[in-house]
């Protein structure tokens, strides 16, 4: 336990230390965010990844209870995954690619001797699910991290109960390195998680629960494991949603997942990250305590029920903007735009907006600007429709070309 408890704490600080300072040389080679409006270096994922090794690697020589031969390969293949993510950080990479390496990875840690081959197959898949839901949780501040943590405490009780030590001590490593980088990404962030961070957190994760479920019955396994892992189920099945019923390409990205929409409901930065963090936790409570034999199964379907709900409910929170009015005409220099809403109405079109009109058909001169609605402009004496007006030298204007 005290080994525990040091590793932990050496973590935490090593964590917040890299983070700290890898700040200024990612910044200096372009290793930023480019999604939000400020540079944000994400140098989190590296800090996190060499702590959780070089953790693991210094409780193995100093001579502590050993943590057991599956420990390295695991951190060797989530290193992979971390190498491949940070290339993503780096460049852009496709989401083919990410799959594949993920998959190969997950390949080398699933126990095909006592999963089969089928239930090697559907874990690989679901680790891969699972490192991919984490990257797309790293959409906000403090979210992929502060998930992390909530759910590594959670699958290591899990790895725990079933005497899995060295997965247990792995766990909280990897949750006290995310503590101390969150000391760095809380909102506003100072240093970011990026794909090399999130996708090793979700790797590990997904692979110790599937491990501690070895043996298990299938289905009850896919409960427990959809309740460990329910906020980053939730966010990839509600943008898949909303990308499709929005005829939007599926891996295109936009501000439609979880904390995205929180903020569009009025939540602040912080708030959606607490709420979210306290969603995963209360999921991951009722994973436990079913693995443990502590719940029912009931439990779990609760749990899918009122994430199902939710993400039907999020649904309805636009997130995409207005389209462009249909039917647009122009005419010259003039854009005609027929309404297309009640009888009576429709839609000012030209160079600087949109404007709703009373008018079914309006024209308006494309270069003039529509910021402010103006009250129709008083004809001049002597004018009448359809004449054209001239100057005298006096400064009158007359009808029909200058006849009196």
């Amino acid at each position: 336990m005290l080994y525990e408890i040091l590793a932990a704490v050496a973590a935490l600080l090593l964590a917040a230390a890299l983070a700290a300072l890898l700040r200024v040389p990612a910044r200096r080679l372009g290793v930023i965010d480019r999604r939000r409006q400020r540079a944000v270096p994400l140098c989190g994922g590296v800090a996190v990844v060499l702590t959780t090794c070089l953790v693991v690697a210094a409780w193995e020589w100093t001579g502590a209870p050993p943590l057991g031969d599956g420990i390295r390969e695991l951190l060797v293949a989530g290193s992979a995954v971390a190498a491949l993510g940070l290339v993503a950080d780096v460049r852009r990479v496709k989401a083919r690619f990410l799959v594949c390496g993920t998959a190969v990875a997950a390949a080398c840690v699933v126990p095909y001797g006592e999963l089969g081959l089928g239930g090697g197959v559907l874990a690989v898949g679901w680790i891969v699910f699972v490192a991919l839901g984490f990257r797309a949780l790293d959409h906000a501040d403090a979210l992929a991290g502060t998930v992390g943590v909530v759910t590594a405490f959670g699958v290591g009780v899990v790895a725990a109960a079933e005497v899995m030590d060295g997965p247990a001590v792995l766990l909280s490593v990897l949750a006290a390195a995310l503590t101390g980088f969150l000391m760095h990404n809380w909102p506003p962030a100072r240093v970011g998680l990026g794909s090399c961070g999130s996708l090793f957190t979700g790797f590990l994760l997904a692979s110790v629960a599937a491990l501690a479920r070895t043996g298990y019955a299938l289905a009850s396994s896919a409960e427990v494991l959809f309740a460990l892992t329910a906020v980053a189920t939730a966010d990839v099945l509600l943008v898949l949603l909303s990308r499709r019923l929005a005829g939007r390409p599926l891996l295109r990205g936009g501000p439609d997942h979880l904390a995205h929409r929180l903020r569009r409901l009025g939540l602040t930065p912080s708030g959606a990250t607490v709420l979210v963090a306290a969603a995963a936790f209360s999921a991951v409570v009722v994973g436990v305590l079913v693995h443990i034999g502590w719940g029912t199964r009931t439990a779990t379907l609760w749990v899918a029920g009122v994430t199902l709900a939710v993400v039907l409910g999020l649904l309805r929170v636009p997130v995409y903007g207005l389209r462009r009015p249909t039917g647009v005409h122009r005419v010259g220099r003039q854009a005609v735009v027929r309404g297309t809403g009640a009888p009576g109405t429709g839609v000012r079109t030209g160079v600087h907006g949109t404007r709703r009109t009373a008018a079914g058909l309006a024209t308006r001169p494309a270069g003039e600007s529509y910021g402010s609605a103006r009250p129709p402009r008083q004809s001049a004496p002597g004018w009448v429709p359809g004449g054209t007006a001239t100057r005298s030298s006096a400064g009158s204007a007359r009808p029909g070309g200058g006849g009196q």
